[in-house]
């Protein structure tokens, strides 16, 4: 355990949003796919720098999870003389690219 984890405010928003986006609160698949995807992003304290780099920023870093068509994207710096990585958005996979005004 490296690295700590956290989760800047935007994507715990995001990660509400798609909780209520899925019906997880219905769905036992929905609900297990949400928190498997909470461990993923967990896993970066480990090797936060496995994830590749994103194709609109050489500054952040993307973690992609999920199924064709149902990707997403865990948008994270990292931050190592701070042994940190931050979360700073979650989004779907297809949505368009980001814009610089996005991660700021």
């Amino acid at each position: 355990m490296g690295y700590i984890v956290n989760l800047a405010a935007r994507a715990e928003r995001d990660f509400a949003d798609l909780y209520d986006e899925i019906s997880a609160e219905k769905s036992d698949a929905a609900l297990n796919w949400y928190l498997s995807f909470k461990e993923a992003i967990l896993t970066l304290q480990d090797a936060p720098k496995r994830c590749p780099i994103m194709p609109e920023t050489s500054k952040l870093r993307h973690l992609l999870y999920g199924n064709k068509p149902h990707i997403y994207r865990a948008i994270c710096g990292v931050l190592d003389g701070q042994k940190r990585v931050e979360v700073l958005q979650i989004r779907h996979g297809a949505r368009q690219r980001l814009k610089a005004s996005d991660v700021a």
